[in-house]
């Protein structure tokens, strides 16, 4: 009796361990688990164009659709990715993009893009009908970012260099613990070129405490109340946070823009390590 006894108590301490290690192995995966990126860094992947939509005249906003409703592309905010196609005389090209989503937009990506007449990637873009597959590989990019690193950007963005500006702000605007302040300056020849300003106006409206966008135009319609003709010191210095250990300007556009820029902040005091060039 004791023998069958003592076999028992064996039996059930085996079974409780065996639950135990079960559990555990459980426990830390249901806490680890998190959705891999899809992105590789070395080997283009493709993916589906599901719906595309004119903005105007030569901009649309193009929506790739990912495996599952539930996967993410991984890429990490303010890195951007190289997309591959083919020009007018069907030679490859690949060239930089940023996607205007963020990894919480589970599912699919999108990719708001300016095609030029002389453009090679653009002629890709714009020969690119729902069905078709656009190739990518990635991420790519210098800037890394952790919320609260910075107490204040300041963003100056050019034409298409709006998009990893974009991108930020929204992983900044739609994370509750973080609690940096935006301010941007975002400069282009017409209105009609202004990207996603539906999209900036809204964030501006909705977190107006936060975040604030100045528009800059070469060439202003009537009644233009925004900035005139190219960004200036004096427009840097009056809406960008002023130089500070705990404050960082991000620039992104055409390269004499960007050399320009980097003149105008040099000049009124920023560091090297308060700028970031992308």
């Amino acid at each position: 009796m004791e023998l069958l006894q003592s076999h028992r108590a064996e039996m059930i301490s085996i079974a409780v361990a065996l639950v135990a290690i079960v559990g555990g192995s459980a426990y830390y995966y249901y806490l680890t688990r998190k959705p891999k990126g899809l992105l590789d860094p070395d080997n283009f992947k493709e993916f589906k164009l599901v719906k595309r939509t004119q903005l105007s005249h030569n901009v649309a906003n193009f929506r790739f659709a990912l495996p599952t409703p539930t996967s993410v592309l991984g890429l990490p905010i303010g890195q951007h990715m190289s997309c591959r196609g083919k020009d007018a005389l069907g030679e490859e090209v690949i060239k930089p993009y940023t996607p205007t989503t963020l990894d919480s937009d589970v599912g699919y990506f999108e990719l708001v893009i300016k095609m030029y007449p002389q453009g090679r990637m653009s002629h890709h873009f714009r020969e690119m009908r729902e069905g078709d597959y656009l190739a990518v590989k990635g991420p790519k990019g210098r800037f890394k970012y952790q919320p609260n690193q910075v107490r204040a950007f300041g963003m100056i963005a050019g034409g298409t260099g709006i998009t990893p500006m974009f991108q930020v702000t929204r992983a900044i605007l739609e994370n509750p613990d973080d609690k940096t302040n935006i301010h941007l300056i975002y400069a282009n020849v017409t209105y009609e070129d202004i990207l996603l300003k539906e999209e900036l106006d809204n964030l501006a409206s909705n977190f107006p405490n936060r975040f604030s966008v100045y528009y800059v135009l070469n060439q202003p319609p009537e009644g233009w109340d925004g900035g005139v003709g190219f960004v200036s010191k004096e427009m840097i210095g009056a809406r960008c946070p002023a130089p500070a250990p705990d404050i960082q300007i991000l620039r992104c556009g055409p390269p004499p823009m960007n050399k320009a820029m980097g003149a105008h902040l040099d000049d009124l005091g920023y560091a090297p390590t308060m700028q970031f060039k992308f």
